[in-house]
């Protein structure tokens, strides 16, 4: 039992750090939350110990990763991007995406 319960923690940090680097990001709040579902689902009937904490372990470092490593841009009153790191982002080495993802992101995923 006491996996079941590291596991739920693991969820719950998941899902903590995307509504926190996607906030106001209704497409991507959307889409993590539905492939941090997935993925805990296909791994539930995973009964080998070892496989768990490799599992538990993935977890954590994804939520540690879009924590630290993923900065949201925004759109500026100049038709440009922003990015405002905060202190969590320390030393992190930023991945900008391109115009054409930040703009479909900013129109709801439509095309």
């Amino acid at each position: 039992m006491a996996m079941a319960g590291e596991a739920m923690i693991a969820y719950r940090s998941l899902i903590r750090a995307t509504r926190k680097s996607f906030a106001g990001d209704k497409v991507m709040l959307k889409e993590s939350a539905k492939e941090i579902r997935k993925r805990f689902e296909e791994s539930r009937h995973v009964t080998s110990p070892t496989e768990i904490q490799r599992l538990l372990d993935e977890a954590r470092e994804a939520s540690h990763f879009i924590s630290t490593m993923i900065v949201q841009a925004k759109l500026n009153e100049r038709g440009g991007y922003e990015v405002k790191p905060t202190q969590e982002h320390a030393g992190a080495t930023l991945d900008i995406p391109s115009e054409e993802i930040l703009r479909k992101s900013a129109r709801g995923g439509k095309d």
